[in-house]
């Protein structure tokens, strides 16, 4: 689990290596002004106040974001399966990143899902 303090930190708890303790992977000090939170079932993604994006967990469940990090600025929403992250972009665009064959990879439909 992860929550999302009053000044806009967060605490995480659980299987360390599935998320529950964001120290670990070295995003504790990342996650400030912390706005919204969702898990895969072994990762986590924080959208931030600045609106980029903060994912730590297991890889495979959408925990490293590295090979669309660059693509995460202004991230409205994240929605998430059990192994992969979507997120909704200020310009209708949706990013998706996790498991490629349990919905990380929606680069074949892309521009169909622009401005759901």
């Amino acid at each position: 689990f992860a929550a999302i303090l009053a000044d806009g930190s967060v605490v995480a708890w659980g299987n360390p290596y599935m998320g529950g303790e964001c120290f670990i992977s070295g995003v504790k000090d990342q996650l400030k002004n912390v706005l919204q939170i969702q898990a895969t079932d072994g990762a986590f993604a924080a959208i931030l106040a600045d609106r980029s994006v903060v994912t730590w967990g297991m890889p495979e469940h959408g925990g490293d974001c590295a090979a669309v990090q660059e693509e995460l600025g202004h991230v409205e929403q994240i929605f998430a399966t059990g192994y992969a992250f979507a997120a909704i972009l200020a310009d209708g665009s949706i990013v998706a990143w996790g498991d490629p064959d349990r919905g990380g990879d929606c680069s074949a439909v892309r521009d169909q899902l622009r401005w759901l």
